[in-house]
């Protein structure tokens, strides 16, 4: 008889794993909590919310992530499938209208005959059933203590930030000009807010100064920020021109007539009828009143009409390397397998790449196959490599990048962009060996 399958979270990793299964022929129970209660920072009723950036990131394949993106499409991911649907102005990055893309995955997945969606919070995990818990970032606390009476003492967490978002209506253009970096791309997808010296300075100091929200940490050890969401403010605390060599860098933002500035502030579209934009590297823990007011202060945004606040959150995750084996199964209970960022993966699209090796190594559990370590020449298997043998007392998120790569023998030097390029090619290559050698479905 075939064990019944509890997938737990109806996050991008939850709904991947649950897909994934669903393809191969196995019935699956998909948990989701959020039409009955949301997080903090969830807007939306459906499932596969993207509540920080819209972005996915960049998809030129000499970049780790751009080559992530080829090596899930090998698995049919339905994520980076829906992504490509709805995709809008970006750059070099996979961006999309964040809604259009929660409808679509969500539809697809009420569809799927062999996917049963449950509108419930659990209170428990029967440790009979396999269960991929895929909770997220922002666990819930009845879950958080649940999977901490599972797993023990090892789970600690981190406070992660989002970005405000303005109406392009309210974005002054004689100001603001639309520009990418360098000019890369065929098209100008992003709004620039240009500044000197002086102007930088007036929002600098007001903002090093701004009222931010108290979060009420009873514990100050545990207020642990991961690098890639650092709010704005605690950035620029670092160094007058900490930001200008950060989010607010002017290198090749020159103006429209060529002048140069000491800083420019990029907003990026955020939905497909171009008509809400976010502020690039704003995520913030100032309160409301604040961002109106410190923000206004950017050239361009005298006027800005903030249709969504940036918030800080919780950020949940286990410490893996101590917990979990290769396949991201709970080394003293192979019933129970976790899945996307609440393993220790930071990002939109590591978090698929997460479910995707639980959510196969599952399939082969129930099949009686042999469970599957990814190799750790491909960006996915160097990723899982990283969260479950690096070290475990100071364990923090990671995203994928070629640091973290199986180093390639070189016996000749070469340029950094033909170095990338080669790291991607043999990425792409073992896991197509991978797969067929395994004959994964």
């Amino acid at each position: 008889m075939i064990q019944k399958i509890n997938i737990i979270g109806a996050g991008l990793a939850g709904c991947e794993a649950a897909w994934q299964l669903a393809n191969r022929g196995i019935k699956v129970n998909l948990y989701e909590i959020k039409t009955i209660k949301k997080n903090p920072v969830q807007k939306l009723d459906t499932f596969a919310e993207l509540v920080c950036s819209n972005s996915l990131r960049s998809s030129d394949i000499k970049n780790a992530i751009g080559t992530l993106k080829k090596e899930l499409e090998m698995f049919d991911s339905i994520v980076i499938k829906i992504a490509k649907e709805c995709e809008i102005p970006g750059g070099q990055s996979l961006t999309v209208d964040r809604e259009n893309f929660s409808k679509k995955i969500t539809d697809l997945i009420l569809k799927h005959e062999n996917i049963n969606v449950i509108y419930e919070e659990l209170d428990n995990i029967n440790l009979n059933d396999i269960n991929i818990i895929a909770t997220g970032p922002l666990t819930s606390k009845k879950m958080q203590l649940i999977i901490s009476n599972l797993i023990g003492k090892s789970y600690f967490y981190f406070f992660d930030a989002v970005a405000p978002i303005v109406k392009l209506d309210s974005i002054n253009m004689d100001i603001c000009f639309k520009k990418n970096r360098y000019d890369k791309g065929y098209t100008k997808d992003y709004i620039n807010c240009p500044m000197n010296e002086e102007q930088y300075n007036q929002f600098y100091q007001e903002l090093i100064k701004g009222d931010t929200i108290d979060l009420h940490l009873k514990d100050e050890e545990n207020f642990k920020v991961f690098e890639g969401c650092m709010p704005v403010e605690v950035m620029a605390k670092r160094g007058y021109k900490t930001l200008t060599y950060g989010p607010l860098k002017p290198a090749g933002l020159r103006n429209n007539d060529g002048s140069s500035n000491f800083a420019v502030v990029q907003l990026r579209q955020d939905n497909a009828s171009d008509t809400l934009y976010n502020m690039v590297g704003f995520q913030t823990n100032l309160s409301f009143n604040e961002q109106k007011r410190i923000f206004r202060l950017i050239p361009g945004l005298e006027k800005a009409e903030f249709i969504r606040f940036g918030v800080m959150h919780k950020n949940n995750f286990i410490n893996a390397p101590k917990l979990l084996n290769s396949y991201n199964q709970l080394k003293k209970n192979k019933n129970i397998f976790f899945a996307g960022q609440i393993t220790g993966v930071e990002g939109y699209v590591e978090s698929v790449s997460s479910a995707i090796i639980s959510a196969i190594n599952v399939y082969n559990t129930i099949k009686n196959k042999e469970l599957l370590t990814f190799p750790k020449t491909t960006v996915i298997g160097a990723l899982q490599s990283y969260i479950i043998n690096t070290c475990s007392e100071n364990f923090q998120p990671m995203k994928a990048n070629w640091g973290i790569v199986e180093k390639l023998l070189i016996n000749k030097k070469i340029k950094k962009e033909e170095k990338k390029e080669l790291y991607s090619s043999r990425s792409l290559k073992d896991l197509e060996e991978f797969i067929f050698k395994n004959f994964i479905e």
